[in-house]
């Protein structure tokens, strides 16, 4: 067990984490020297997920402590849909065509794939690293990486329950799918900072992500004002009350369909991961963000609506850096390379795909996230890019939360198979 961290009462914590956001928005904000060229290559989006990494690592604060991650991913998250969809053009994010679909479903092909490639790689040097037999089997514990890295956490837990996996070493999986997949979310970002750059290699054509951020630009201008405060509660009351909802009509919606079909109580369904009250709330709060974007609600674009939105994104996003422990990566070398290599041709297919179909970065790395990380970073890695286009991150994730049982079945149905080769 990991020793009590420095720091366990979340009021410091808190204090922490917006310290360190705070410097490196004020850091950021400077324009020549050592900040200036730092930020150009490090994102300072990156940066706010680093340095809580940092500082769990160090055992200064902890995720195992602390309920910061839940506050931000069940409240924040849904309220930031909410006013960063207000000012959503949905003829223009229809105009973003198929590529978007296509990277979605090659990062899901990618971990099909990876899973049983890596399998038969690591077997050729260290065969009892991808053993095991009955409960022990590698290959179960691994289907549940796979569902969680192509639908989330119902679809990780819908595999446990299929394949019986021995629970007593299940942890080394959530070790594994935690260090590499954010080890990724931060290659992701870093790419971020570089997009007009990749773009340039893919040879992708970006004109119609930069007309829907154009769009929206002109749109916040043209209705831009000096914000009064009646305009900030209004904001955080729409926001709220649609949190609110959300979680409340989620309870609702998956009491109903465990109480009511059999189908969503199996935990073996492909369909028990829409029992989710999570899926249910981000979709909630998604759709009333877009149906309130019908409405003059619409118009507190022009007061701040997306920089409140992304405000919460960003404190999301250092609570997710205090989930990572660097140090964890030589805890158990073997399967982190596992992960490693099956993240590897994730990635490494992405970027062929976009290559081929010259897709803009933009595509790459939300479809890899919606994937990977699921609804709680896909809108993040989206919003990163600009505000208008976190809807995109949200729907492919939510688009996830379908494919990810039954791509996780066939994904290890392939690793058994390569685990007796």
């Amino acid at each position: 067990m990991n020793p009590t961290p420095l720091f366990t009462n979340d009021a410091v914590v808190l204090g922490i984490l917006m310290l360190s956001i705070g410097l490196i928005f004020y850091t950021s904000g400077i324009k020549s020297g050592f900040w200036n060229k730092f930020y150009k290559i490090v994102p300072a989006l990156l940066m706010c997920y680093l340095v809580p990494a940092i500082f769990n690592s160090l055992n200064i604060i902890s995720d195992s402590t602390s309920n910061l991650y839940f506050v931000a991913s069940r409240y924040f998250l849904p309220a930031s849909l909410v006013l960063m969809t207000l000012s959503i053009d949905l003829k223009a994010i229809k105009n973003l065509g198929f590529k978007a679909l296509i990277m979605f479903l090659t990062g899901t092909f990618g971990i099909v794939i990876g899973g049983p490639l890596a399998i038969i790689i690591i077997s050729t040097f260290s065969p009892e690293t991808v053993g095991g037999a009955g409960p022990d089997a590698v290959w179960r514990g691994l289907s549940t990486i796979a569902g969680s890295w192509i639908g989330g956490g119902a679809n990780q837990a819908a595999m446990l329950e299929i394949f019986k996996y021995n629970p007593e070493k299940y942890g080394g999986m959530v070790l594994v799918d935690i260090v590499v997949a954010n080890l990724w979310l931060a290659i992701i970002l870093l790419g971020i900072g570089r997009s007009d750059k990749i773009d340039k290699w893919l040879k992708a054509d970006t004109s119609a992500i930069e007309e829907l951020k154009e769009k929206v630009s002109t749109y916040t201008k043209s209705v831009s004002r000096t914000p009064e405060l009646k305009d900030y509660m209004i904001m955080l009351g729409l926001a709220f009350v649609t949190v609110g909802f959300s979680h409340w009509a989620s309870e609702y919606i998956s009491g109903f369909l465990l109480a009511n079909f059999e189908v969503f109580r199996d935990k073996t369904s492909a369909l028990a991961s829409f029992s989710s009250t999570f899926f249910w709330m981000i979709t909630i709060a998604t759709f009333f963000g877009v149906a309130l974007s019908f409405t003059k609600a619409k118009s507190y674009e022009g007061t701040g609506a997306s920089k409140i939105g992304s405000i919460f994104i960003y404190f999301l996003v250092a609570t997710i850096g205090m989930k990572m422990d660097l140090a964890a990566v030589f805890e158990n070398p073997g399967l982190i390379l596992i992960g490693l290599i099956w993240m590897s041709i994730h990635a490494g297919l992405l970027i062929l795909v976009a290559k081929l179909i010259k897709a803009p970065y933009f595509f790459l790395a939300v479809g890899s996230q919606a994937n990977v990380g699921g609804a709680a970073s896909a809108p993040v890695v989206a919003s990163a890019f600009h505000p208008s286009l976190t809807s995109v991150g949200v729907l492919l994730a939510v688009f996830g939360y379908v494919v990810g049982t039954y791509a996780a079945l066939g994904c290890t149905i392939l690793m058994e198979i390569s685990s007796n080769l």
